[in-house]
């Protein structure tokens, strides 16, 4: 039987004795929202939906039009390991609905999908790779660091390495595949990073991904933490990823005869992150402390410039290796590891189908370290920066017609709203900085 029948899935949990099905969907910043039947509703469920109140859901509705169907997507039907293992639970990835059958414009999986069908038209299939970064922490009120490792350093009998493997080993158990792990730059900072695959399968793979980390810290007594930038004067978390657009088995961005392998087309799709990026931000980088971590000086990249090996540069094109066409791609390192996959994936491969459809000219590569040129250089060569607040990336995010378009009517207002209650708490919220810095002396 074919995995995405409805037979498939309840013969599968009956067999694994499975008691409960946790139906699971996002809100638009990215949370992961749950409720659960028991095995004798799942066939009702899977046939026809079920109902639930979306009024008190993030960017869902209002409280007069509440009513909302999640229907499950068969294909992501995995028991899960952390749960008991007499009658166990289970879970799949839910479509949203309104009550006439309509998809809800609000659902987050549905953005995407509009979008992966924009690309189909063209005869595209989009493909994303992504690595991201946590922290370990004593607990989510003490951010003390469970280890003292930099990058890639090995560090025996560590508890912090010991959840990243038990991490992987879960992921693997799920049907997530894993490429590899490693420490990363700061204390006790980690990534885990995924195998390439369809969009969509890649949206649900990470919303995963952040609760098995978190599931496997909690057992342990720790914390797992995807905030952008906890430490003051480490690197934040980022979610570097990579992008690619086929066409049946053909890598539609490699080119054998075109510097660094890379086809015209991949040249128009790069010059379409670097003209919306800014645009789009707010989707990427979606918290006021995002914006802690696109600063100079911690390795995540704030000019929209591109290169084949540099990596201070907005986006990345690794090099070429012969006889691996299929894994040329690109490389987009500003998005935080804490934001919304289904919209983050949607935004970047709308502004990368703008730049083929408009034919967008690629700027030349910069090869230098970025940071180290001055600003007189900077403007002279027209590199623009990525907005240095949420304030700055309301307002292009809000200027866009593209990503109005893109996200739809219903989300892109709900984000505005969001955000900008956001922004304004913030603005005023006294700080400890202030406090420390001006009491004494004001």
């Amino acid at each position: 039987m074919v995995a995405e029948t409805t037979e498939y899935v309840i013969a599968s949990a009956r067999e694994a004795d499975v008691k409960f099905i946790r139906l699971w969907f996002t809100d638009i910043l990215g949370s992961l929202k749950s409720f659960a039947i028991t095995i004798g509703e799942l066939e009702a469920a899977l046939e026809q939906g079920m109902s639930f109140d979306g009024s008190s859901i993030e960017g869902f509705a209002r409280v007069d039009e509440s009513d909302m169907i999640a229907r499950p997507d068969p294909s992501t039907f995995v028991v899960l390991p952390w749960r008991p293992q007499q009658q166990r639970v289970a879970r799949m990835f839910c479509d949203v609905y309104m009550p006439d059958g309509s998809p809800f414009e609000g659902d987050p999986r549905y953005v995407l999908r509009r979008q992966l069908e924009r690309a189909a038209e063209a005869g595209f299939t989009f493909y994303v790779g992504p690595e991201l970064e946590w922290f370990y922490f004593k607990a989510p009120d003490d951010p003390e660091p469970l280890d003292a490792g930099g990058y890639f350093d090995l560090t025996p009998l560590d508890t912090a390495s010991d959840l990243r493997r038990e991490t992987v080993l879960m992921l693997e158990e799920m049907g997530i595949a894993v490429e590899y792990s490693h420490h990363e730059v700061a204390p006790s900072q980690h990534e885990i990073d995924l195998r390439y695959t369809d969009a969509l399968t890649m949206a649900d793979a990470t919303m995963t991904y952040r609760l098995v980390v978190k599931e496997i810290a909690i057992k342990h007594g720790v914390h797992a933490s995807f905030m952008p930038k906890p430490l003051t004067t480490e690197n934040g978390s980022g979610m570097h990823l990579y992008q690619s657009l086929f066409r049946g088995d053909e890598n539609m961005f490699f080119a054998e005869e075109a510097p660094a392998r890379l086809s015209p087309l991949a040249g128009h799709y790069i010059a379409g992150l670097l003209r919306h990026a800014r645009e789009f931000t707010l989707v990427t980088n979606q918290w006021v402390n995002s914006y802690k971590r696109l600063r100079a000086g911690y390795e995540a990249p704030v000019y929209l410039t591109w290169a084949t090996r540099n990596r201070s540069d907005l986006i990345r094109v690794p090099e070429y290796q012969p006889g691996h066409a299929k894994a040329t791609r690109i490389e987009y390192r500003a998005a935080d590891s804490a934001c919304n996959p289904y919209l983050a994936f949607a935004v970047m491969l709308a502004a990368g189908l703008k730049g083929i459809e408009e034919g967008y000219e690629l700027p030349a590569p910069t090869e230098e370290d970025v940071f180290l040129l001055d600003a007189p250089t900077r403007r002279a060569r027209k590199i623009e920066v990525l907005p240095a607040s949420l304030g700055e990336a309301i307002d292009l995010f809000a200027a866009s017609d593209l990503m109005r378009e893109t996200l739809g009517q219903h989300v892109f207002e709900s984000i505005l709203a969001n955000k900008r209650i956001e922004w304004d708490a913030y603005q005023a919220h006294v700080t400890d900085f202030e406090r420390e810095r001006y009491l004494p002396i004001l």
